[in-house]
């Protein structure tokens, strides 16, 4: 007797419905045994903020106010430079006030990135700048990996060891006291690189795997056409490697993003940290912490979504 799939399907999706609604009602169960008050209407605000953007003193300063109000020249108060603002809807400062920089003097009405969003967008331009670098890192240390020479093998083999050894964090610390002191690195610019040089750790093995993974008649073919070792591995093994190294690629991707948010730690406010400030602001812990990993599993959704859709097109070239 053969089954109906559309059946078998329906029973499908309705288990699925049941799992998730018993997760649901779970959490609304735990959340009434706490006596917990939740209160989502505080957090629209931090995504988009109608509070306007406020105009803030470069420099310490005394300010003049025009006649008419609609403008200010700040004079600095040990040099010589001026500014002259006038684009702003409030005034926040009188005739003659002295400020110091970074005072807010006139603030422009209008809607405006919360911390969140703010947060979320520092995130996006780590990990998109860390994924960029690992990729780059982790081919070269992929091929250095697999190549016949002993020393490159071997400096590879033991970059790859000791990164992945340590622990994210310690190595961000390292990179924002040591490396960055020395170097004289910006805290983004070393949060930046202690996640591109973890990262590329990682996506030096998929690579090795991947080229591993292709047969070996596969270069000797290449070889026999006439083909130098890097034309061979550029044309014909990186290619095939690449197909399957995407799925572990994609992973470790969705890794970096998460682990962006240790970042924190090195007073960048990213995501996590914006996080933090929005509960100490709210004591709304629930409701910010559930934004936040919502806003982090929509990021990694689309990355995988895309992931996916390259999967498809690359199977029907």
């Amino acid at each position: 007797m053969r089954s109906n799939p559309l059946a078998g399907r329906a029973g499908a999706w309705l288990i699925y419905l049941v799992v998730l609604g018993g997760i649901i009602g779970g959490l609304y169960v735990a959340t009434q045994r706490i006596d917990y008050s939740w209160n989502w209407q505080r957090i629209p605000q931090y995504l988009i903020s109608n509070e306007g953007q406020e105009r803030v003193a470069p420099f310490d300063g005394f300010v003049a106010v025009a006649e008419d109000g609609h403008s200010l020249t700040l004079k600095e108060m040990k040099g010589s430079r001026s500014i002259t603002i006038r684009d702003f809807d409030e005034l926040l400062v009188g005739d003659g006030d002295l400020v110091f920089e970074n005072d807010p003097l006139a603030r422009k009405r209008g809607l405006v990135a919360g911390p969140l969003l703010v947060g979320l967008w520092m995130t996006l331009k780590i990990s998109a700048l860390s994924l960029m670098a690992a990729l780059v890192l982790g081919l070269l240390i992929g091929l250095g990996r697999v190549s016949r020479n002993s020393a490159v093998s071997g400096l590879a083999a033991t970059y790859v060891e000791v990164i992945r050894g340590t622990p994210l964090l310690v190595q961000i610390f390292i990179f924002y006291f040591f490396v960055g002191t020395v170097m004289e690195l910006s805290a983004f610019t070393a949060g930046v690189a202690a996640l591109a040089v973890f990262t590329a750790a990682y996506v030096a093995e998929i690579i090795r795997a991947g080229i591993e993974a292709v047969p070996r008649g596969q270069m000797e073919a290449a070889r026999s056409l006439g083909l130098s070792l890097p034309q061979a591995m550029r044309h014909v093994i990186l290619p095939q490697a690449f197909k399957r190294t995407l799925p572990p690629l994609a992973g470790q991707f969705i890794n970096l993003i998460k682990d962006s948010s240790l970042v924190s730690v090195m007073a960048l406010t990213d995501l996590t940290k914006a996080g933090r400030e929005v509960v100490s602001s709210t004591f709304s812990p629930f409701e910010v912490w559930f934004t936040v990993a919502g806003m982090y599993l929509l990021l990694t959704g689309l990355l995988s979504y895309l992931v996916r859709r390259l999967e498809k097109r690359l199977a029907h070239d």
